[in-house]
């Protein structure tokens, strides 16, 4: 361990300990004084687990730690009236979403804070979240997620619990095909509750919700409510006789690319009926990078804007849902068109961009029948057909070879069904049990146009993957403070494609690659299983602790198993390996989190250890097309990098840490001060570094909101990345990133021009204009993240 690191440690430990003693005065002032009469957000999470709970009604001024709501009734008695408060403040934007009662950490960007953030892509908005970051291959076009060191293959996008399609985990390079400015929130899940949607999430899931299937009719001012035959203290929630029309326009500007995102959401309905539709739209330029962008070539001209880097994108869908008694039951369609450049030296010398386009049908619905034994049914199902073109030059000096590169295609259907049971007395705890059922068909192809008699035909073959798995969640209440978790899973995954005939010889790194063979079917099977536990326990002054223990088993995925030729999006030479067994994967996590009062904080720590961990490690052998050469010869490197899809045992530990400390009062609102910190370690058996790991990173900053106004400035220090891999990696030096932001947001009358809410904010990132390269990104050291710019939105509601 170097010094720098050891400091960073320290840093780390010297930071919780000052606020560990200014928490414990928090919490002794907390339990000695009310509670804060500052009315916090509520906090509706939605993935991480298939037993919804149900709660009643809490007051006001209670923090929430997860209010679920559900359509349709709910089997809880209504709660005896209380006097209602006098005019009750209104949320205060900028607090600090905990969630105290799942078994894992869940991290939770709630709409008000992606409004301000505007980010394009979710790698881009979850980047400075503790134990999260981005690729960040394309800055505002394409960065996908990364959790704890985890990416692609480990990592599940979803969106209203459907997968999100696409072709991001096949290419760095591609964009994730869910845009913020039609999400409302976004919840990242860690832990056993990713078990529920496949052995691919091993790291997480990262799951976006909007309204685009409605499951409740719109709520609109002085509009009756029908009861549909229940009690008239139980009306059927949002149900309503009249038509409502709710319409929402989300807008902004940003100087740093000179870009320009807008979007409108509309919500309307009648009798048993809900209707969706939205439409958006951005674009941007180039970027302002704050000095050079090529670490090894300084003799290409830069006007001051990372070359290559403009993006335009946009989208529409349309969805609606049947309201009944007890449930809905509804389906939406949606369209995704993106043309957006690759920077880099390679992709501004060929002009590369990327011509992306997603269909896709999603339905989800709920039923709760009056039955004594089954609570809740659900279902999930979608079907996705994507493609995209990669678009650039053969020849970099004859604009007239401009044409299709390389083509993916991605055609892919997936369902889910789960029952969740009532809760029934097993004399020692009250087990609630959910059962699921998933099922999904992929088929993925990725032609060159350039030869198609070649032996290396693009990048893979077309390939097929089926799957289908069961899995069941059982939760134990032994009291109020006191819950359990026991979860399993099995699946029988069926892959088939091809590989040539050369693979089985590569791997000894001295056979020459001219001699390609025909490619030889392959059709392989694997059945991993799951199995998790976990923990949680209520302890005094609002604090929650919990600890869960995983044993999740991952099937190979087609790009490990099939690939066979030019990535250029990582410049490499992909050789897929079909002898990859399973992928195992043994955790430990505990955490501890506070959602009430003054002092909120979650704090967690965890220990993986892999068995088998696949990766792409390199070989120091370069490739150009059929030929590559040696290391033994390096007076003569050809452009791609060869990459073998390999196996090793491999250990992952960290933490994360974040809080938000409410000071005191201050011109009528309150002050407080927020930190952060994350830290991953990876290694291999032999203690060399798994590549493209996070750096150590430590924040905070400062805060002062009302009901109205929010102001924060935040600076995130990154230290320098040098544990990198003994090949093919470049150290990455650290950054530090200020960012401070202004909003106001307040009720309007209708009667000026028809809004009845307004948010409008200034939000300024890299104010330090410092040159940030993102270590775990493959194209970082020709690539610098955007440098000063400043960002004004504006949402209206109608």
């Amino acid at each position: 361990m170097t010094f720098k690191k050891k400091r960073a440690f320290y840093i780390g430990g010297t930071s919780w300990l000052l606020l560990c003693a200014v928490g414990n005065h928090a919490i002794a002032q907390d339990a000695a004084t009310p509670p804060s009469s500052t009315q916090l957000p509520e906090v509706t999470v939605t993935a991480p687990s298939p037993i919804v709970r149900r709660r009643a009604v809490i007051p006001a001024r209670t923090p929430v730690r997860v209010a679920r709501t559900a359509p349709g009734r709910n089997r809880e008695r209504a709660p005896e009236a209380t006097p209602a408060p006098a005019a009750p403040a209104a949320p205060q934007q900028g607090v600090l979403p905990i969630v105290t009662d799942q078994f894992a950490t869940v991290t939770v960007v709630p709409n008000e804070e992606i409004r301000r953030q505007g980010t394009a892509q979710l790698g881009d908005l979850l980047f400075s979240k503790p134990g999260i970051t981005g690729s960040t291959f394309a800055p505002g076009a394409a960065s996908r997620p990364i959790i704890r060191g985890l990416d692609v293959n480990r990592v599940g996008i979803l969106e209203n619990g459907n997968n999100a399609g696409g072709a991001s985990d096949l290419g760095e390079d591609h964009f994730v095909p869910i845009d913020p400015l039609a999400t409302n929130q976004v919840e990242v899940i860690r832990g056993p509750a990713a078990m529920r949607y496949g052995s691919t999430s091993i790291g997480g899931v990262v799951s976006a919700t909007n309204n685009r299937i409605p499951d409740a009719l719109p709520t609109c001012a002085a509009v009756p409510f029908q009861s549909y035959g229940l009690p008239a203290k139980a009306p059927l929630a949002n149900a309503q006789t009249s038509s409502c029309v709710n319409v929402e326009t989300r807008t902004s500007v940003s100087s740093v690319d000179r870009g320009v995102d807008s979007g409108i959401l509309l919500d309307t309905g009648g009798g048993n009926f809900a209707f969706h539709a939205d439409a958006f739209g951005r674009k941007a330029s180039d970027y302002s990078i704050p000095s050079y962008p090529y670490l090894f070539d300084q003799t290409r001209p830069v006007n001051g804007r990372q070359p290559n880097s403009a993006m335009q994108a946009d989208g529409a869908s349309i969805g609606g849902s049947y309201i009944f008694q007890g449930g809905f039951i509804g389906a939406a369609i949606t369209q995704n068109d993106t043309l957006y450049r690759i920077p880099g030296i390679d992709g501004a010398d060929h002009q590369t961009r990327i011509d992306g386009h997603q269909t896709k049908f999603t339905a989800k619905g709920e039923y709760r029948p009056d039955a004594a034994a089954i609570d809740a049914v659900r279902f999930w199902a979608g079907a996705t057909d994507y493609h995209h073109n990669e678009i650039g030059l053969a020849d970099p000096a004859d604009p007239s070879t401009v044409g299709i590169r390389q083509k993916f295609t991605n055609k892919e259907q997936e369902g889910r069904l789960e029952v969740q049971m009532m809760p029934f007395n097993a004399r020692f705890a009250a087990v609630t049990t959910a059962f699921g059922l998933q099922a999904g068909h992929q088929e993925l192809t990725a032609p060159s146009p350039d030869d198609p008699t070649s032996p290396l035909n693009g990048l893979w073959d077309p390939n097929r993957n089926n799957r289908v798995a069961g899995y069941v969640f059982n939760e134990l209440k032994f009291s109020e403070t006191t819950k359990a978790q026991i979860a399993g899973r099995i699946e029988r995954v069926n892959l088939t494609g091809t590989t040539p005939e050369f693979i089985p010889d590569l791997f000894d790194l001295n056979v020459d690659p001219a001699a390609i063979g025909p490619a030889t079917p392959r059709n392989l099977h694997f059945t991993p299983k799951s199995a998790s536990v976990g923990l949680l326990q209520d302890l005094p002054w609002g604090l929650v602790a919990s600890i869960t223990g995983q044993y999740v088993e991952r099937a190979p995925k087609p790009a490990e198993l099939f690939s066979r030729g030019a990535h250029d999006a990582t410049a490499t030479f992909d050789i897929g390996n079909p002898n990859l067994g399973i992928e195992t994967a043994k955790s430990v996590e505990i955490g501890l989190r506070r959602a009430t009062g003054p002092l909120r904080f979650e704090a967690t720590a965890y220990y993986t250890k892999f068995n088998g961990f696949i990766f792409r490690r390199l070989t120091g052998i370069t490739c150009e097309d059929v030929a590559c050469v040696g290391p033994a010869d390096p007076s003569f490197p050809l452009e791609l990098k060869q990459a073998l899809y390999s196996q090793r045992d491999a250990t992952f530990r960290g933490g994360e840490f974040q809080s938000q400390l409410d000071i005191g009062p201050l011109n009528g609102g309150i002050w407080g001060v927020e930190s952060q910190f994350d830290v991953v370690r990876a290694t291999f058996s032999d203690g060399t570094n798994v590549p493209r790991i996070p750096p150590v990173r430590v924040g905070g900053g400062l805060f002062w909101r009302d009901a109205n106004w929010l102001t924060k400035i935040n600076l995130l220090h990154a230290f320098a990345q040098n544990d990198i891999a003994p090949i093919g990696e470049t150290p990455t030096a650290g950054y530090n990133l200020l960012k401070a932001e202004v909003s106001y947001k307040t009720k309007l009358d209708p009667t000026w021009f028809g809004a009845r809410e307004m948010t409008v904010g200034l939000v300024g990132n890299n104010l330090l204009n410092e040159n940030i390269r993102n270590s775990v990104s493959y194209n970082k050291d020709e690539v610098l993240l955007p440098g000063i710019g400043v960002r004004a939105f504006a949402n209206l509601k109608f």
